[in-house]
């Protein structure tokens, strides 16, 4: 049974058939994330949890865009509360999509940048389009892609999501199938998701967060490596270096790069 779509402020969600579709749409700042989108993330994701038929969560882009990270206006605007909090949330929305009790199916049509591929990296299964593109710029910026690392390594490896970091290179559809980033390639994702929802809907929802609790069980994310991650954000966020880099983006419209001589 479908439901009339909810609009939020940065994102459009409907329900049809125990499934929760989110579309992130703050098209014109990239479908980039801010406090309000990671808040209302985490309604979507209660609302999941609260519906007794809900078993999978599917979250989509709009325009070609995926997510392409933190806000850069957002963190011009508010530089200190941003170092010392955004790197702590958005960890903890990453975390709670590999922890709550659905199955979470990012489709990325279009660009994942920084915290977007964090996002499809922290889902339990990644559609791709042919015309997906995966990234990781932060070092272009001076700073690391310190909370994604943890789950894309998950996901992928080490030495994959060490050479996206360091390279800064994007990654085709095709190549972030091979890594094992996108579970399927596929121009028409509804087939996909179709096939899923038949199997999925058949589990119990106590299985699904037994297995997904297992799974996180068996991986090493802990204390030490969340406070590590969190940490290295904080510091590097509040270096002049890159409070400048971000401020001359916001104002100018001038990349990094572009200053170097």
């Amino acid at each position: 049974m479908s439901h009339p779509a909810t609009r939020f402020e940065t994102l459009e969600v409907s329900s049809e058939s125990g499934v929760l579709t989110v579309a992130i749409d703050r098209v014109p700042q990239q479908n980039a994330i801010n406090g309000t989108l990671l808040a209302e993330l985490h309604t979507v994701l209660d609302e999941a949890e609260r519906l007794p038929g809900c078993r999978q969560v599917v979250i989509r882009g709009a325009s070609g865009v995926f997510c392409t990270g933190m806000d850069f206006s957002d963190a011009a605007g508010s530089p200190q509360s941003v170092a010392e909090r955004g790197g702590a949330e958005f960890l903890g929305l990453l975390k709670r999509l590999t922890t709550v009790p659905v199955v979470v199916v990012s489709v990325v049509d279009g660009r994942a940048t920084g915290g977007g591929v964090g996002i499809a990296a922290a889902s339990d299964f990644v559609v791709a389009t042919p015309r997906a593109v995966f990234s990781l710029p932060e070092a272009l910026w001076g700073l690391l892609p310190c909370c994604v690392l943890p789950f894309l390594i998950r996901r992928v490896g080490f030495q994959p999501a060490y050479s996206m970091s360091l390279s800064t290179l994007p990654l085709t559809a095709e190549q972030a199938y091979r890594i094992h980033l996108a579970d399927e390639l596929a121009a028409e994702p509804e087939l996909f998701l179709r096939r899923l929802r038949q199997r999925v809907s058949k589990l119990d929802g106590a299985t699904i967060a037994a297995m997904k609790r297992y799974q996180r069980d068996l991986w090493f994310l802990s204390a030490e490596t969340e406070r590590a991650a969190t940490d290295e954000f904080t510091r590097l966020m509040s270096t002049p270096e890159v409070r400048e880099r971000i401020s001359g983006f916001v104002t100018a419209q001038v990349f990094p790069w572009e200053n170097q001589r």
